[in-house]
């Protein structure tokens, strides 16, 4: 999929777009230049495709303004919701399987080896 018009360079995007100041950020109704957006992304989108998703990110940066009130103040940051452990079984030495029985799922062997293509020169 190319690329719908020729990109311009990075110091046109930021004097087209400056970056929203934070009274900006705080408006509860964003104003989303989402073609601008998709082509940040390297997205191509059709108008209509603009018009639908605008109100859907808004409403998503909306719900996102309303978390970032929640206070969070007494809760330590963490990777996952539960506690997650590696499970990992204890290394015990077993039986091996025999070589015959391995070399029979090659689809070449010689020798009792493998055998593989060339990869290096």
């Amino acid at each position: 999929m190319g690329f719908p018009c020729p990109e311009p360079p990075l110091s046109i995007l930021i004097l087209e777009h400056p970056m929203p100041t934070n009274e900006q950020l705080k408006t509860p109704h964003h104003v989303l230049d989402v073609p601008y957006l998709a082509r940040l992304a390297r997205l191509e989108i059709t108008a209509e495709e603009a018009e639908l998703f605008g109100p859907q990110l808004g409403r998503i940066l909306d719900h996102v303004e309303q978390m970032n009130k929640l206070d969070i103040s007494g809760i330590e940051p963490t990777a996952h919701a539960i506690t997650v452990f590696d499970v990992i079984r204890e290394d015990a030495v077993t039986e091996s399987l025999p070589k015959e029985t391995i070399l029979a799922n090659a689809p070449h062997n010689a020798n009792g080896l493998f055998v593989v293509p060339k990869v290096l020169d």
